[in-house]
């Protein structure tokens, strides 16, 4: 049988776009059918930087230019942000599992199943830019979703506090405004895998609440203000919004908490 967290390994390190969504489609159906063993004691490495190709360039976020659906060249660049934000949510969800190799069984078939999802929206993404003639790697992007990651990697209760509760869940309060403005512009194929997107990124924030919840109850902390302290820690306190109250709510959040997030940390 195939080890579990070499094939992780394996993934999270392979730099082709489309061979990396077929080996995490190939490890989520393969531990579905028990068809990989975890085995104790391997390096786990650091992974300051995951497998990817040689572009998109990374630069820093202030230097990329402003997107806009007005034109055909603004919604394709909007849609290459969507799928550079989607191919690094393949390599977060790989390596929440990769990393923390003392969860439960359970976590790694939630996480394992996200980068699933993850890869099928980068792939409809992909092909829809292909459509209009070009690609993942045509427009420069940035690093900020991985630089959380490798800032979380030492713990598994900040990783889910920071990645899912914060940058995921952002997106449950932008994605709409999107998809209106997509709209606008009559551009109906956008349209459909900005809702397939959105639709399955709210069971991702509700998978990351969960384990939350999990882990601040394993170790006797109080959730809300654990989160408080966390994004204080990792962000002077500050979360952007407006917040998508909805969606957050179905996704897992109180109702308590957001409007004491939203009044301030």
């Amino acid at each position: 049988m195939a080890e579990l967290f070499r094939q992780l390994e394996n993934a999270i390190l392979e730099p082709d776009y489309q061979v990396k969504c077929e080996l995490t489609a190939t490890l989520y159906q393969e531990w579905r059918q028990g068809s990989l063993v975890r085995q104790a004691g391997s390096k786990i490495l650091s992974i300051d930087d995951p497998g990817r190709p040689q572009k998109p360039i990374l630069v820093d976020p202030r230097e990329l230019e402003r997107r806009s659906v007005s034109s055909e060249e603004g919604r394709i660049r909007l849609l290459h942000a969507f799928a550079h934000i989607e191919f690094n949510a393949i390599n977060i969800a790989l390596d929440a599992v990769y990393r923390f190799r003392d969860m439960p069984e359970q976590f790694i078939s939630d996480w394992l199943l996200v980068a699933t999802e993850e890869a099928r929206h980068f792939q409809l993404l992909e092909r829809e830019l292909k459509q209009r003639g070009s690609s993942y790697g045509a427009y420069h992007a940035h690093r900020g979703l991985w630089d959380m990651v490798c800032k979380t990697r030492h713990d598994v209760l900040h990783r889910m506090a920071l990645v899912p509760r914060v940058m995921e869940a952002r997106g449950l309060d932008v994605t709409p405004g999107m998809i209106a403005k997509f709209k606008q512009s009559d551009d109906r194929a956008a349209v459909e895998i900005l809702e397939v997107i959105y639709h399955d990124e709210i069971g991702h924030v509700c998978i990351g609440n969960h384990w939350y919840g999990y882990l601040c109850e394993q170790q006797g902390l109080d959730a809300e203000s654990t989160f408080r302290d966390l994004v204080v820690q990792y962000m002077d306190g500050k979360l952007r919004g407006p917040f998508n109250w909805q969606a957050r709510i179905e996704a897992g959040f109180q109702a308590a908490e957001l409007s004491a997030l939203e009044q301030g940390i």
